[in-house]
């Protein structure tokens, strides 16, 4: 696959970055310990302390790993990139829906529309922008991006358009046309459950206008409806192995064939869904489950072909009932969008009924609320000399151990864009500190401003599990005997994640989420303003363990109580 990278104007600035260095050995084998800590018994934490030592002996499986991966960084652009061992485990390998379980979007704030044609429009002016975004892509003028003055990796962007996800019996792969010789000029639109291409480029090459999309669009909306059309679309929500056993049966007929390579060679899905019942309450919370899952079968879940790496969503208002009338044709005379068809067998129509009832199942499982923590944002955190993503990192963990009265483990998804290829690192948030101060915070004896700055300083150097899993797959390639301390039942215990948390930088008032991967989980994704806090909590209803609601309330009730321990230290010193 050629990138944006391989020549131009983009090349020499990536040459420019620099590569993942290694962590020390040592170093991360003593905050895999710390981290280890609060979450195993003495006992276990002993054992896997001997196993350490042996693993960290001179000569030993550590120092010869360590030097195998050493070499593997000097020769790979990023020797822990998820674009290889970790994107293959932790999301191509995983047999679970991709819908919830490994999709994330973010929810623009509400758009000013009350008609078909305001939904219309809005969703042109969406698709027009994505294809500027691509024009800057393919000419490779979109700006470098910075953070604190580094420049980051921008490597991702040449991969989010024209792609999609293919399911396999045991594992996904991903596929990328947009740098093909004969790159996709069409998007796919779905409305009421049915797909339709349409071209997005004139015959001089220029991108259509908004106004040219807005008549495609009608006419889609003004598309007559399929007699016993049957939502195939829906198919996409099945386990993956599932999914793969079908959809090697859907693409044996031709028609169906053509149909599906339309979609996933499409430079993006825009899907222009119904209104949601008002049964998912206020509106921020409705958008984001509207974008999550779609609903269920009943609404938009159909509406979706969810292997689609980049789905534009909007939904029709609702109080929309009139026909819309069309608006006056460009001057150019446009292609009609072309409707996809599919054969469906009996034994297909079956799946598609089980589908049907397992995304049900999906949607009503699932529990995510939305809290706009308005008492404070980053300037209140920042004006006290800390860290904002540490603190409400902290004040996650404290509510959590509010609960259940014990430590759990707990990682933040990381930007490793500051290195070549880098996508994201997991930053596992709890420690030895982070427990010693949730457990005293109740008690006024405890020095906790202190236990809280030592927290924040242990929490940026804590990118220890892609080292650790490095060094044992390492082995692997290596063909050595496994060593002990990654066959140590501990191991999975430190990386059997209850907290899933990640904080999303956005300017825009956008609501970033994601569902929890595994039915135990709770997943938060939280965005900062100057004077508020934004999170999205979800959690699998059926693990009765869980309760999302009660641990938004405690979240919302310690980061209150954080506060006035920091107001209490400034007042008394």
């Amino acid at each position: 696959m050629t990138s944006i990278f391989d020549s131009g104007v983009y090349l020499n600035y990536w040459k420019g970055l620099p590569h993942l260095p290694v962590p020390p050995l040592r170093e991360t084998c003593e905050r895999y310990l710390s981290a280890l800590e609060p979450i195993v018994k003495e006992d276990e934490l002993k054992q896997t302390t001997w196993l350490m030592e042996e693993f960290l002996k001179e000569g030993g499986d550590g120092e010869k790993l360590q030097k195998s991966l050493e070499r593997k960084a000097c020769t790979t652009d990023n020797w822990v990139s998820l674009t290889d061992h970790g994107l293959q485990t932790q999301y191509l390998d995983c047999r679970e829906p991709l819908v919830v379980f490994s999709n994330f979007g973010f929810a623009l704030p509400q758009m000013d529309f009350r008609d078909k044609l305001g939904q219309i429009r809005c969703a042109a002016k969406l698709i027009t922008a994505v294809l500027d975004f691509k024009t800057m892509i393919d000419n490779e003028t979109l700006p470098v991006e910075y953070m604190r003055g580094e420049p980051l990796c921008m490597m991702q962007y040449c991969q989010a358009l024209s792609s999609c996800c293919i399911p396999g019996l045991k594992t996904d792969s991903l596929v990328f046309h947009g740098k093909s010789s004969n790159a996709p000029k069409h998007i796919t639109v779905a409305h009421n459950s049915q797909f339709f291409t349409v071209e997005v480029y004139n015959s001089d090459g220029t991108p259509i206008t908004v106004d040219q999309l807005c008549v495609q669009l009608e006419r889609i909306c003004n598309s007559p409806l399929e007699t016993n059309m049957e939502l195939v679309g829906i198919l996409t929500t099945l386990r993956r192995d599932s999914w793969a056993k079908w959809y090697d049966r859907l693409v044996q007929d031709p028609s169906n064939r053509e149909s599906v390579s339309a979609i996933e060679r499409s430079i993006c899905m825009l899907c222009l869904d119904g209104a949601m019942p008002q049964v998912y309450g206020k509106s921020g919370r409705c958008a984001v489950l509207q974008m999550l899952h779609g609903g269920g079968s009943q609404w938009n879940s159909a509406n979706r072909w969810f292997d689609k790496s980049l789905q534009v969503k909007e939904e029709t208002p609702m109080m929309y009932q009139k026909k819309p009338q069309m608006m006056p044709s460009p001057v150019e005379l446009l292609p009609m969008p072309q409707k996809l068809h599919f054969s469906i067998t009996p034994d297909i129509k079956n799946v598609i009924e089980e589908a049907k009832q397992s995304m049900d199942k999906i949607a009503e499982d699932l529990d995510l609320r939305v809290l706009v923590f308005s008492h404070f944002g980053k300037n209140f955190i920042k004006a006290h000399k800390l860290s904002p993503d540490a603190f409400v990192q902290m004040a996650i963990q404290l509510a959590y151990y509010r609960i259940y009265q014990q430590c759990c483990a707990s990682y933040e998804a990381a930007s490793m864009r500051l290195f070549r290829k880098g996508r994201l690192g997991v930053i596992i948030s709890t420690s030895s500190a982070s427990a010693a101060f949730v457990k005293s915070f109740d008690d006024p004896k405890k020095q906790l401003l202190v236990m809280f700055s030592y927290f924040i300083l242990e929490i940026r150097g804590q990118i220890i599990y892609g080292h650790i899993l490095a060094l044992k797959n390492q082995a692997i390639e290596d063909d050595i005997p496994m060593p002990g301390i990654f066959t140590d039942p501990s191991l999975d215990k430190a990386f059997n994640f209850r907290l899933s948390t990640s904080q999303v930088r956005t300017g825009t008032g956008c609501l970033c989420f994601a569902g929890p991967d595994q039915p135990e989980v709770y997943d938060f994704c939280y965005s900062f303003t100057d004077d508020d806090i934004t999170f999205v909590g979800s959690a699998w209803k059926s693990c009765k363990e869980n309760n999302v609601i009660q641990l938004i309330q405690t979240l919302e009730d310690a980061l209150l109580d954080m506060r006035m321990l920091l107001e209490n230290e400034t007042s008394s010193a």
